[in-house]
């Protein structure tokens, strides 16, 4: 017999329905978050699993990981085509999406989703601690921008390296102003000196990859967008032909056509929105 199983993934638990082959459910279960755990349970099922899917998520690579190296055959499904299936059911709870997932894999509609390696996996965490140190350093500019202008104080366009010392001019002579804004200047250059820090890290990475360093010879493509897209399309071979790497982004025109009407829209905005933002400024994905 056998058995389509369908995961839906939370935090802690995640709810799992079993299908036979002919539809019907044989069991339903909600088990720990955990590739091993999983796997036990799958195990004393009694029956062939034919394929078991989940939902691409936070947790789903590492899950996916776990249960293939335990010799599950485990797909990653496309999230969108999840979510548009599941808001046919009136009703939703996690037993009833592990449901909808195990009848979608059991009719074979769904789209299955590349898990990366974890290399990419990493060089990607790298990127988004960096880009989240950067936005932390920006918001605390912009909020040192704001509060000196409620007293008439313009920062004005300045260099990053002589922001602190046009911030400390201001303010000078203002005892208020002058501890509102002397911690902020100090998370600031902590934040700057972290950046430093991962910007050398992310050029070492950048310098020591052939294809990073390939990408770096078109004009505008910088160590950062070359590890965006190297880290994104992890591994080139699924792509049959360079021109489907747009869709994939989801920088091709979206259509809609029914009868007389026919209308191509914006752009999909499927896929990386990371690398989607690094695409509409550089050639390389197009």
């Amino acid at each position: 017999m056998k058995l389509f199983i369908g995961l839906d993934v939370s935090l802690a638990k995640t709810a799992v329905c079993v299908l036979n082959e002919h539809g019907k459910i044989v069991k339903e279960a909600q088990v720990a978050s955990d590739p091993a755990v999983i796997a036990r349970f799958t195990s004393g099922l009694g029956g062939e699993v034919a394929t078991m899917g989940l939902e691409a998520g936070p947790l789903s690579q590492w899950l996916h990981r776990g249960l293939t190296d335990a010799g599950t055959d485990v797909v990653l499904m496309e999230t969108r085509q999840v979510k548009g299936a599941l808001k046919a059911m009136p009703i939703k709870t996690d037993r009833r999406d592990a449901e909808g997932i195990a009848r979608l894999l059991h009719l074979g509609w769904f789209r299955p989703v590349h898990c990366k390696s974890v290399s990419a996996q990493e060089v990607r965490a790298l990127l988004g601690a960096r880009k989240a140190i950067q936005q932390s350093m920006i918001a605390i500019e912009m909020s040192l921008r704001g509060l000196l202008r409620n007293f008439g104080l313009q920062v004005g366009q300045i260099s990053r390296g002589r922001f602190e010392v046009r911030v400390r001019e201001l303010v000078e002579g203002n005892a208020m102003l002058e501890a509102a804004s002397a911690p902020m200047l100090r998370a600031r250059d902590g934040l700057r000196r972290e950046l430093a820090g991962l910007e050398r890290v992310v050029r070492t990475l950048a310098k020591d990859d052939p294809v990073c360093r390939r990408l770096m010879t078109m004009p505008g493509i910088g160590a950062v967008v070359a590890l965006t897209y190297r880290s994104a399309v992890d591994d080139p071979s699924r792509f049959t032909s360079s021109k489907k790497v747009g869709p994939w982004v989801g920088l091709t025109p979206s259509r809609h056509q029914s009868g007389e009407r026919d209308v191509s829209g914006g752009i999909t905005r499927a896929g990386d929105a990371n690398l989607r933002s690094t695409g509409r400024r550089n050639t390389c994905l197009r």
